[in-house]
């Protein structure tokens, strides 16, 4: 038998403003696109931004449907949207920020398992990492420096 250690890191923020000003702006236009959610049942509105190397931002925010598991993630909305309109682009970094209608969402909020799985793709295929920013509406941020540290043992390509 053989055990390994998994180790992960990231750096946890107070405030919007212990931000770089290129991941303050991101995280406003992740905000902005929670604004924008579509979550008239669970109340519980994502919004996502991706930066790409060519400096182009793209969002993306959750979407609903009253047949619930038809809905989609505010991350996957962004991340199809960028390959969909900039194929071949390198992501350069990503935001998340959530909120809800019934409740203060004051801890980070990170991807749910399909979405780390759908950037994960992203990240292998660019053979670049990017980092992840996340948050609720107000409190700590968090950064990961990679979508993959997120992801420990993810499932690509070479096991097909």
């Amino acid at each position: 038998m053989k055990q390994i250690k998994i180790t992960s890191s990231a750096t946890v923020y107070s405030n919007l403003d212990e931000l770089s000003t290129e991941d303050q702006t991101l995280m406003n236009k992740a905000i902005e696109a929670r604004g924008n959610a579509y979550a008239p049942y669970s109340k519980f509105h994502v919004g996502a931004a991706l930066l790409l190397d060519n400096g182009e931002i793209v969002l993306g925010n959750n979407q609903e449907n009253a047949a619930y598991p038809s809905g989609m993630c505010a991350e996957r909305v962004a991340i199809w949207q960028a390959g969909s309109l900039f194929p071949g682009v390198k992501i350069k970094k990503l935001a998340i920020s959530a909120s809800s209608t019934i409740t203060k969402v004051d801890k980070p909020i990170g991807p749910c398992g399909a979405c780390r799985q759908t950037l994960s793709e992203y990240e292998i295929n660019q053979k670049e990492p990017f980092p992840v920013i996340f948050m609720g509406e107000v409190g700590e941020i968090v950064k990961t420096p990679s979508l993959l540290s997120l992801l420990p043992f993810s499932f690509d390509s070479s096991y097909l």
